[in-house]
C-alpha cells in the first residue's frame, strides 16, 4: 500500500463574507500584541531571502526580539537575489484593464484552479502595498522617460503589469529587505547567525518553540528557543538535482518539520520554467534561467524540417515554426510556464528541436531589435545577453538563444492557514516554503510578489493572533532533539562507503526527471518508487563523506541534505501517483485532451492533497471551494 486515507482538514482562519473584505476583517478580528509585551517574546526566522528578510525586518521593527538563521555567510546571498524578471502589482500604471480582480482571476487561472481563492485575493490585493514599500526603500524600478515606473508582461496575462529592475528584480528587492532587516541588526532587535543551518524543530507541549542548528564553520550544534518558529527556507526544486536553483538551496527544514508533524501539501505540483540553457553534459551541477521577460521580445521557434542542423541565421523565415504564436494565437509566446513547457518537449520530441541531442528551441530577438534597435533591447535584457554569452559563446544579438525547459520552482510545501500558520501550532511557513498561492501552477513574477506579501504584510499581521497567548512556558525535549541531530551526523561520517553524495544526488535527479519530471505516468512513477527505496537504502550503506563534524565540511551538509532529498522525492512520487488528473505543471500522459492539454479532474481532485509523515503516507484532503471564479478548462488560444 503506497498510502492510507486520514481524515480530512480545513482552514478555519478564513473569514466569511465578500471575498474583497476577507483580509481587512481577519486583521480587525487577529489579536494584537501591544509593544511593551511585544519586547517579552522571541521569533524564530529561518531563511534570509525576500520572505524572511522582509518578516526578520518587519517583526524587529514591531518590537519583537528576532533570532535570524541563514547557511549562506550573508543574508544578500539568499537564492532571492538570483530572480531576474519583475514582480507584479495591480496598480494599472498602464490603464490597460489591470485590477485587483483581474489579478487574481489571472493567478487562480494560471495555478489550474487548485488553490484557495481567499489567499490569492489577498495576495492581489495586497501587491499594491508592496511596490510603495519597496520605492520607499528606494528600489531603482525601472522607469519611463517622464519618470513614472515602467511595467511589462509576463506569461499569463494580456495586461503589463510586471514592475522590473532590468533582468536584476531580485536582486534589488533582496537588498531592500537586507538594509531593513540591517537597520534592525544595529537596533538589537534581529539577532543574525549566519553560515548556521537547521537541522530539525523543536516541538514542545504540541507548540513548536525552536530550532536545533548547526554553526556550518565549527560543526557546532545547537538549540535556540523561541516562542514561534517561522521558516521561509524557499523551495525544494533540487530533489531534481539539475535546477536553476543555487546548490545550496535544499528541503531539509521543511522535511524536518514535516517529520516532526507539519503536514506537507500538493509536494507533486512542481514548475517547469520554459526559458533556461540546455543542458550540455554530465559535468553540470546546476542550470541557468534566462528570464520570462525575454519573451516579450523574444521569438520562440524551430526549424519545419525535422533534424535541421543548418545555422539559424540560414534558415529562411518561411522555413520556421513559431509554435507558440500558431499554437496560441491570443497569448503567443507568453503563455504560461506549464504550456509553453510541454510545447518545447514535445516539439524537441517530434524531432524538430535545435542544438546538441535536439534539446532545445530558438528564442530570437531579430524583431526586436529590428523594431527598436540594439540600444533599447540591451536598455532592458543586457545582463541577461551577457550572461548568456559568457555560458555558452553565443552572442544573443547577432544569433537566436537556445533555450530548454529546466525545474525552477516549487509550488508545493508545508500546509498552511489563512494566517500562514502550520499544522503545528506556533510553527509560520512563508514564501515558497509554502503551498498557498499557486495552485498547481505559478504565473511568472509572482514569486517575489508572494515572498514580499507574506514577509511585509500577511505575516506581521498574522502571528500576533498566535503570540498573545505567550510568552509560554518552560520547553522540554530539546535536549533530545539536539541529541538526534547530533546522532543522525555521526551516522552519516561513519558509513564511509565508496559513493558521494553527489553521486547519489545526481542519480536521483535524473530518476526525477525522467519520470516525475514535465510527464508522468503510471509505469514510470512506480518504477521510480522502487529505484528511490533502493537508493535509499543504498545511500546508508555506501554514501562516503570525507573529513570529519567540527570543521568546515560540505561533503557531510550535501550528505544531510540528500538523504532528506531521497525521503522527499518518493512523496512527490507518490503525490503524483495518486492524482490521476493532469493540472498545472503536473501532467500525467493518462488524462490529456485530444490536442494534448492538460485535463483535469474537477470531481475527483479538486482539493489540496496535504500529508501527514507516516509508514505509508496518510492522505488529507482540504477541498477546494471556487465562488468567485468557475473552474473551466484553461485556454490560451
Amino acid at each position: 500500500m503506497l498510502y492510507t486515507t486520514g481524515t480530512p482538514i480545513s482552514d478555519p482562519k478564513t473569514p466569511a463574507g465578500p471575498i474583497e473584505n476577507r483580509w481587512a476583517q481577519r486583521k480587525f478580528t487577529a489579536r494584537l500584541v501591544n509593544p511593551a509585551n511585544r519586547r517579552k517574546l522571541t521569533v524564530i526566522v529561518v531563511g534570509t531571502g525576500l520572505a524572511g528578510g522582509a518578516a526578520a525586518a518587519t517583526l524587529g521593527e514591531l518590537g519583537y526580539n528576532v533570532l535570524s538563521f541563514c547557511y549562506q555567510d550573508s543574508p544578500r546571498r539568499a537564492h532571492s537575489i538570483a530572480a531576474q524578471g519583475g514582480i507584479n502589482a495591480a496598480k494599472n500604471y498602464r490603464n490597460d484593464g489591470d485590477s485587483v480582480h483581474r489579478l487574481f482571476y489571472d493567478t487562480v487561472k494560471g495555478g489550474d484552479f487548485r488553490s484557495r481563492e481567499s489567499n490569492v485575493h489577498r495576495l492581489a490585493e495586497v501587491s499594491l502595498q508592496i511596490i510603495d514599500q519597496c520605492v520607499a526603500q528606494g528600489v531603482p524600478f525601472a522607469r519611463e522617460y517622464g519618470g513614472l515606473l515602467d511595467t511589462r508582461s509576463f506569461g499569463g496575462a494580456q495586461v503589463s503589469r510586471t514592475f522590473y529592475a532590468r533582468g536584476q528584480t531580485g536582486q534589488q528587492l533582496l537588498l531592500g529587505a537586507y538594509q531593513a532587516m540591517a537597520r534592525q541588526i544595529h537596533a538589537g532587535t534581529v539577532r543574525m547567525h549566519p553560515r548556521t543551518e537547521m537541522l530539525d524543530l523543536v516541538v514542545s507541549d504540541g507548540r513548536a518553540r525552536g530550532i536545533v542548528a548547526r554553526d556550518l564553520v565549527t560543526g557546532e550544534v545547537a538549540t535556540y528557543l523561541a516562542d514561534a518558529v517561522v521558516l521561509a527556507t524557499g523551495g525544494y526544486g533540487n530533489v531534481f538535482h539539475l535546477s536553476t536553483n543555487a546548490k545550496g538551496c535544499n528541503t531539509t527544514a521543511i522535511w524536518r518539520a514535516h517529520r516532526r508533524g507539519a503536514l506537507f501539501a500538493n509536494p507533486c505540483f512542481t514548475q517547469i520554467h520554459p526559458t533556461c540553457i540546455p543542458v550540455s553534459g554530465r559535468h553540470q551541477s546546476k542550470l541557468t534561467l534566462m528570464s520570462e521577460s525575454l519573451r516579450n521580445d523574444g521569438r520562440v521557434w524551430v526549424p519545419k524540417a525535422k533534424h535541421d542542423t543548418r545555422s539559424p541565421n540560414l534558415i529562411p523565415e518561411g522555413d520556421r515554426d513559431y509554435y507558440l504564436e500558431r499554437m496560441y494565437p491570443s497569448f503567443g509566446n507568453l503563455v504560461p510556464r506549464d504550456i509553453a513547457s510541454r510545447a518545447a518537449k514535445n516539439i524537441c520530441d517530434a524531432g524538430y528541436g535545435v542544438g546538441p541531442g535536439g534539446l532545445g528551441v530558438y528564442l530570437d530577438f531579430a524583431d526586436a531589435i529590428a523594431r527598436v534597435g540594439k540600444d533599447a533591447v540591451s536598455a532592458k535584457y543586457g545582463n541577461l545577453f551577457e550572461m548568456y554569452q559568457k555560458i555558452t559563446g553565443e552572442d544573443p544579438y547577432q544569433v537566436p538563444m537556445r533555450i530548454y525547459p529546466a525545474v525552477h520552482y516549487t509550488m508545493g510545501g508545508l500546509w498552511v492557514d489563512y494566517d500562514l500558520q502550520s499544522t503545528i501550532p506556533g510553527l509560520f511557513v512563508i514564501g515558497e516554503a509554502n503551498f498557498s498561492d499557486h495552485g498547481a501552477n505559478r504565473l511568472g513574477a509572482s514569486a517575489l510578489m508572494q515572498g514580499l506579501a507574506d514577509g511585509y504584510f500577511v505575516l506581521p499581521a498574522t502571528i500576533g493572533d498566535y503570540l498573545a497567548d505567550g510568552p509560554f512556558g518552560p520547553v522540554t525535549g530539546a535536549a533530545e532533539v539536539e541529541q538526534e541531530v547530533k546522532d543522525r551526523v555521526a551516522r552519516l561520517l561513519a558509513v564511509n562507503g565508496d559513493r558521494s553524495p553527489d553521486d547519489f544526488h545526481r542519480e536521483l535527479g535524473q530518476l526525477m526527471w525522467d519520470h516525475c519530471g514535465m510527464e508522468r505516468t503510471e509505469t514510470g512513477l512506480l518504477k521510480a518508487l522502487e529505484r528511490i527505496a533502493a537508493l535509499r537504502e543504498e545511500f546508508w550503506r555506501r554514501v562516503r563523506v570525507l573529513g570529519d563534524s567540527e570543521t568546515l565540511n560540505q561533503s557531510l551538509e550535501k550528505a544531510g541534505r540528500v538523504a532528506d532529498f531521497l525521503e522527499l522525492a518518493a512523496l512527490v512520487c507518490v503525490d503524483a501517483l495518486h492524482r490521476t488528473e493532469s493540472c498545472g505543471g503536473h501532467f500525467r500522459a493518462e488524462s490529456q485532451t485530444p490536442e494534448g492539454e492538460a485535463r483535469r479532474d474537477d470531481a475527483r481532485f479538486s482539493y489540496v492533497a496535504a500529508w501527514e509523515y507516516a509508514s505509508p503516507p496518510v492522505l488529507h484532503r482540504e477541498d477546494l471551494r471556487f465562488d468567485h471564479v468557475t473552474p473551466s478548462q484553461r485556454s490560451y488560444k
